[in-house]
């Protein structure tokens, strides 16, 4: 039998192994008398600080009441100590209660512990005296605790274009982006690799600008095209195309957590005029709408115009609609089973961290509950950016989303509603009026079955209410139940005639209802004028514990003189909040905004950001690659107008993104990850477009821009599929499948973003998780990638629509089918040798056995004869299939 320890001595022993491993670890620091092998000194600022921040500051250093009286934010404030006394004895650590709590596992108190390494490094701090860099302040304040270090990093500092370097190699420097990379790559002895080719080039920039592959006829106009305006045009027909904003609004609707349900719970109610923002970023970004405007729309749009929002031009229901911008994040405050206050709390605090993080590049939510651990944030920062957007939320007086929903109708389409419903209620009215004389015929006739002399007192049984009814008056309903026939019971003596009443009127109903205008609302954040609610810092983050009130504010870190948010804009209808924080950031003088969007940029056109953790340009961020390139970019976005398009020129035009993505070996030996960018990086297509490019090049794409997306379901098996919802009441699926026409092969973009449903043939290739939103895609490589290319109907589908293609455009030439195939799938012709290889596997089907036609919708239909058309067509089918499953495809060079 296995004897167990008592828990009380269990937990004693490990407080005793603790403190034993952590003295062991004292005596490792060498005497101070070793100066050869004595570690150096910690410095308290940035090595010692950040582990009592994390670990001791929410019990002694940021609760209004500190407990045992100990602040551990200063050390002057350790050293003088709390109810224990001391908690640093400088020079002697053993001495030190510090110390002695740490290592005995009692202090900090919850399951996080400080790591010996950690206790380490207070130890050999403690013992070199406790000092610190630099006199504390004499006052704490949030300005006070900041360190220079902290005011100093890198991302806080004010954006100033730097001079373009001078280089070795100016003959290879198209732009200044070229200048700023090569720099970096001569300080290793490198250069760029060499230019790619042609083909490589304009199937690389397709997919980059637009998502699509190019036509045979496109790489070859541009392959065989002498003039030196050759590729400039070809960037600046990709910039035109509708097709860009497809494209580049997928990047931003990723950060901005787009979504067609509210998810939340398991329910995951559908949002059916979500897409609306989703058309509006789209548009704007085919219009090259400058970022500024774009940000200021999203954010403020409502702020612009004036309430209430009727009339409006077109221009003005697009600033209205832009800030779905922050309706986008997980609600489930149309629930009625969850935790309103819980829930209402939790949209704000998810709004606040789509906006930080895809503008701010900040991870501002972990100074909802205490201190941020790592960037210099304090709680009280969190809720002064939190009453920000108080006013639009208010979470003690809640709109559900449904009644935060805006009607797009002129007045000219609302008096047409009007009268369409008023023709509804006479309709009703006619209706109510008929069904009441059948009740009255219904009742005179079952009367008659009532004896004579009873016949009045149960007519005056049945007029009188039911509370006033005397024991006779219920003793006749209870002996004749139809004395109270009704509009709900009549259809059990009438049943035919009422199926007949029924009919008329619903059908004139429909007729009517035919004429009324069809609904168009817009999904966005509006302020109830007149209401300024009081923003508190929540204890902890619980909303149940308010305490101080705040004001409206930047982060502290990011203050200036001039940074001026009000309370309550007495010139405007709404509190103007929103409208100030958003011009705050648009001013050109944020150090953080530019910086942020031109590095995801950068990101979408390279396959890495020059800072890799695009929403965290904190302390523990991952520090700039080009730090100078990235300011200089960030300078020139802006005195460029914002305009995106001119940062595509830009890169699409400079000897770096035009470098070949060949690897070599004194670039790798150095530079293995290509984080200085001594060549192209070899991308995988994301899953979007995977299904976009399938489309494409098996000639089944629609180009249907805008509008309703396009449903998902689940099919038979549970199979997320495009398919209108056919499902019951108990979630089972009929079986029944009703076609989409067009809608089916439209771009992915316009696939309904269920956050419970992701679309099947995309999730396997790192569909974005929006919870609330998706910072950075992963890319990653798995055995689901290959069996989903293999395996799913849709992709069958595609290969033998592409084989049809292949068939109708070089009828009886197998080699040119091969050529054609090569050419819409990589954008190149095929060798000698990959010509010989595709002719003899199509031909190699003559047994009948090898003959089974897969349908688009994964069934089989089999034999047929070796050797006829069908075969011919299948075997087709099958070489369209293996390409399209293979890394020349699914990769861009």
């Amino acid at each position: 039998m296995v004897q167990t320890m008592p828990l009380y001595r269990y937990s004693a022993l490990l407080h005793v192994a603790f403190r034993s491993f952590a003295c062991f670890l004292v005596t490792l620091v060498p005497a101070s008398g070793n100066a050869e092998a004595q570690e150096p000194t910690p410095v308290f600022e940035t090595e010692v600080r950040p582990i009592l921040k994390e670990h001791c500051w929410h019990c002694h250093g940021e609760e209004a009441e500190l407990k045992g009286s100990l602040d551990t934010r200063l050390v002057r404030l350790m050293m003088s100590g709390g109810d224990s006394g001391p908690a640093i004895v400088a020079g002697d650590h053993a001495s030190s209660l510090l110390y002695d709590r740490i290592a005995s596992g009692d202090m900090p108190p919850s399951k996080a512990k400080v790591s010996p390494e950690e206790l380490a490094v207070i130890v050999r701090w403690i013992d070199a005296g406790a000092k610190t860099s630099r006199s504390e302040p004499e006052q704490i304040s949030p300005g006070a605790l900041l360190l220079e270090e902290e005011r100093n990093h890198w991302s806080f500092q004010p954006i100033a274009q730097p001079n373009v370097p001078d280089v070795t190699g100016s003959h290879l420097v198209r732009n200044p982006i070229d200048a700023f990379l090569l720099a970096k790559l001569e300080s290793h002895g490198l250069s760029f690799s060499e230019p790619a080719d042609k083909a490589t080039l304009i199937r690389r920039a397709y997919f980059d600008l637009i998502g699509l592959p190019p036509s045979p006829q496109v790489v070859a106009q541009f392959v065989n095209s002498e003039s030196p305006d050759a590729w400039a045009e070809v960037v600046d027909r990709l910039l035109a195309s509708e097709h860009y904003g497809e494209r580049w609004g997928r990047h931003w609707l990723d950060v901005a957590g787009y979504a067609d349900s509210d998810g939340y719970t398991e329910k995951d109610p559908e949002r059916k005029w979500a897409f609306k923002y989703r058309d509006y970023v789209i548009q704007s970004l085919n219009a090259d709408k400058p970022w500024d405007q774009f940000i200021v729309e999203q954010l403020a749009g409502d702020e612009l115009l004036t309430p209430p929002y009727k009339d409006l031009a077109p221009d003005q229901a697009a600033c209205l609609t832009a800030t779905g911008f922050l309706r986008m994040i997980p609600d489930g405050t149309a629930d009625g089973s969850v935790d309103q206050n819980v829930a209402r709390n939790d949209v704000m605090a998810e709004t606040i961290k789509v906006v930080s993080t895809s503008l701010l590049g900040l991870s501002v939510g972990c100074a909802q509950c205490h201190e941020h651990r790592y960037d210099p944030i304090t709680q009280a920062d969190y809720y002064r950016l939190r009453a920000i957007f108080e006013p639009a939320y208010d979470w003690k007086n809640w709109r559900s989303p449904n009644a935060r929903l805006v009607s797009m109708w002129s007045a000219e389409t609302r008096a047409a509603a009007d009268e369409v419903d008023k023709e509804l209620k006479d309709v009703a009215a006619k209706r109510t009026e008929e069904l009441d004389q059948i009740v009255a015929d219904t009742f005179e006739r079952e009367l008659q079955k009532v004896p004579a002399e009873l016949q009045s007192v149960a007519r005056e049984a049945r007029e009188t209410a039911a509370d006033k009814r005397t024991d006779q008056h219920k003793n006749l309903i209870k002996q004749y139940p139809f004395l109270n026939v009704n509009r709900g019971t009549v259809y059990l003596y009438l049943k035919d005639r009422l199926n007949g009443h029924k009919k008329k009127w619903d059908d004139l109903t429909a007729e009517v209802q035919k004429k009324r205008p069809a609904e168009d609302l817009v999904m966005c954040l509006t302020e109830v004028a007149g209401k300024v609610p009081v923003t508190t810092i929540f204890s902890r983050g619980d909303h149940q514990q308010p305490r101080e009130e705040v004001v409206p504010a930047e982060l502290t870190i990011l203050c200036s003189g001039e940074t001026q948010i009000p309370v309550n804009d007495e010139s405007l209808e709404t509190t103007g909040r929103r409208l100030a924080y958003a011009r705050h950031l648009t001013s050109g003088q944020h150090p953080l905004v530019a910086r942020v969007l031109v590095n995801r940029f950068w990101l979408h056109h390279f396959g890495r950001g020059i800072v890799g953790t695009p929403s965290d340009f904190g302390i523990k961020g991952e520090p700039p690659s080009h730090a100078e390139l990235l300011d200089w970019l960030a300078a020139d976005f802006m005195t460029q107008g914002w305009s995106l398009k001119h940062f595509h020129r830009l890169v699409l035009n400079s000897a770096a993104w035009q470098q070949s993505s060949v690897h070599r070996p004194e670039l790798d030996a150095v530079d293995p990850e290509n984080r200085l960018i001594g060549r192209m990086s070899v991308r995988r297509l994301e899953s979007e477009i995977v299904r976009d490019a399938l489309l494409s090049v098996s000639g089944l794409r629609s180009d249907k821009m805008y509008g309703p997306p396009i449903p998902v379901s689940p099919d038979e098996i549970g199979q997320i599929v495009l398919m209108n919802d056919n499902r019951d009441s108990a979630g089972r699926p009929s079986g029944k499948k009703s076609s989409l026409g067009e809608d089916e092969f439209r771009r992915s973009i316009y696939v309904q973003q269920r956050r419970s449903m992701p679309l099947g043939v995309l999730e396997p290739f790192d569909l974005p998780i929006v919870t609330p939103n998706c910072e950075l895609r992963p890319s990653s490589t798995g055995p689901s990638q290959a069996l989903m290319m293999m395996n799913n109907p849709f992709v069958v589908q595609s290969s033998q629509a592409m084989a049809e293609r292949l068939i109708t455009e070089t009828p009886a030439d197998l080699r040119a089918q091969v050529v054609l195939a090569w050419q819409l799938l990589f954008s190149h012709a095929p060798s000698d040798q990959e010509v010989d290889d595709a002719v003899a596997f199509v031909q190699s089907f003559q047994s009948p056995e090898d003959a089974n036609l897969v349908t688009g919708d994964g069934s089989v239909v089999a034999p047929v004869d070796a050797g006829s058309q069908d075969t011919n067509r299948l075997a087709l089918a099958y070489l369209c299939h293996s390409l399209m499953s293979s890394n020349g495809f699914l990769y861009v060079d």
